[in-house]
């Protein structure tokens, strides 16, 4: 197999993670000021319950299967026969999953006002599962997702300009957002042939896959509750119009990180498979590397949204929809909690099979979310939600970094990222002053936005070559070389 560098990688997934955000940019402001707060509550409440099947559905077989996988990738024969035990498992997972979602909706009647918009969701619970999206992260051929990404987004775009064109078209909106879905991983699977033959198999070996299956997937459960919770119980103690001005924020932040992700995911299949062969110091080359490049990254990117967090909801949304601000400011700061908690956990945590500190970290995170939620949704509603997810994801930051202590700690606690911290933060003070003079000068809504994004990432940049950072020096050095960056 072809070797392919993190940065190649980094830059395709970055692309589409910049697709990921073009997309809501170009549509979400259309859908909002189209439909109705209540359609869109309708909407977000729908997508989010079946989140929670879908997980069940999963399994956790994603992220094993990507752990365990990069040991054969280099072998067709053995990784076909893994392959197809893991798929083979999912598919029983699926079927469980659909079981416990129809007695749901039969059981619940308070569910009956979103049945019709949960049913369109729930067809993504078994094409997320035939789409097998695991062994092109094995195999980091991220080249194809991104041209799936585009062709799925184009095709999308027009149909929601053609279809959703009333207040009560957010059934259409769901049903688009399914049609993407289920054409990817259509392609997903027939693509993965190239790979490997995955196809079921009357003996998925039980024994050997699924006791950390489950402690995964009762992690990626805990994970669900912390993630998810705060949109039902919002939905229950409040109402859909509560859940669709919250929604408006959470789908900022929602994007903001999975552009930052996006280095962060090709990394996890590089450090999974360097940690298995006991490449130890390339592990830790890697893993440093990548902490230093997110620091640089996270800290302006959280900074910048919550001086921008007015702009970005009239951006995105519309001014029916102001009351998000306020909760977009709070929940920026979990971006950089949760960024550095993923590190941890799926970094160097799964790599090294730490997989039940993993499990009873979130599921302490989990139980202590839901009881911050309960109590504060009655007293700030959609404010309150945004806290506890701040304080969910500080919590398992820190719980994940203890775990894996060992294992971090030269890289952490270093000169190197202490400077990294410093020089950042000092960057980041010219953001706020860049963005306060834009606030002045600039009437305009969409030329305030797009000057204070650019001169922000112009000055940040700036103020980091002249307090000498390393990382930008190297870079910059790199590509005067005409270097691969992470090769």
């Amino acid at each position: 197999m072809k070797k392919k560098t993190l940065a190649l990688n980094a830059v395709l997934n970055g692309f589409r993670s910049v697709l990921n955000l073009l997309f809501p940019i170009i549509t979400f402001p259309y859908v909002s000021r189209v439909l109705s707060v209540n359609g869109m509550g309708i909407y977000s409440f729908s997508m989010n319950y079946i989140n929670y099947f879908t997980l069940i559905a999963g399994l956790g077989v994603a992220t094993y299967a990507v752990r365990e996988g990069a040991k054969y990738r280099d072998d067709r024969v053995k990784i076909g026969k893994f392959a197809s035990q893991v798929f083979t498992i999912n598919i029983y997972a699926t079927i469980f999953s659909y079981v416990l979602l129809f007695l749901s909706l039969f059981i619940f009647s308070n569910l009956h006002v979103y049945s019709l918009a949960i049913l369109i969701f729930s067809i993504q619970i078994l094409f997320n599962t035939i789409g097998t999206e695991w062994i092109y992260t094995i195999y980091e051929d991220y080249a194809y997702i991104t041209i799936r990404s585009i062709l799925f987004k184009v095709i999308s775009l027009v149909l929601i300009f053609i279809f959703v064109r009333t207040p009560g078209d957010y059934i259409w909106y769901a049903s688009i957002t399914v049609f993407a879905t289920v054409g990817s991983n259509i392609l997903n699977f027939l693509h993965a042939r190239s790979f490997s033959d995955i196809h079921l198999v009357r003996n998925p070996l039980w024994r050997k896959h699924i006791t950390p299956i489950l402690i995964i997937f009762a992690s990626s459960a805990a994970v669900t509750i912390y993630v998810s919770s705060d949109t039902t119980i919002l939905g229950i103690l409040r109402d859909e119009r509560a859940v669709g001005i919250y929604s408006i924020a959470i789908k900022i932040y929602s994007v903001s990180q999975s552009l930052l992700s996006a280095l962060l995911i090709v990394a996890i299949p590089r450090l999974a498979m360097l940690f298995g062969k006991k490449k130890l110091r390339e592990f830790h080359n890697v893993l440093e590397r990548l902490i230093n490049t997110l620091l640089i990254a996270t800290l302006p990117a959280t900074v910048g949204l919550i001086m921008m967090s007015k702009e970005m909801v009239l951006f995105v949304a519309s001014s029916k929809y102001l009351a998000a601000t306020n909760s977009l400011r709070i929940i920026s700061f979990a971006i950089i909690f949760s960024i550095f908690s993923w590190i941890f956990s799926q970094c160097v945590l799964m790599p090294a099979k730490r997989e039940k500190a993993i499990l009873k970290n979130t599921l302490i995170t989990a139980v202590v979310n839901v009881i911050l939620n309960l109590i504060l949704i009655p007293i700030w509603s959609y404010n309150g939600t945004a806290l506890s997810t701040v304080i969910a994801e500080f919590m398992v930051m820190a719980m994940n970094g203890w775990s894996c202590r060992d294992i971090i700690k030269n890289i952490v606690i270093s000169k190197r990222v202490e400077k990294n911290i410093s020089t950042s933060l000092l960057g980041c003070l010219g953001i706020v002053i860049i963005c306060l003079i834009c606030k002045f000068i600039f009437p305009t809504l969409i030329v305030r936005t797009v000057a204070s994004i650019l001169l922000s990432m112009i000055v940040y940049v700036l103020m980091l070559i002249v307090l000498k950072n390393d990382l930008i020096l190297e870079t910059i050095y790199k590509v005067r070389e005409n270097r691969r960056f992470f090769s």
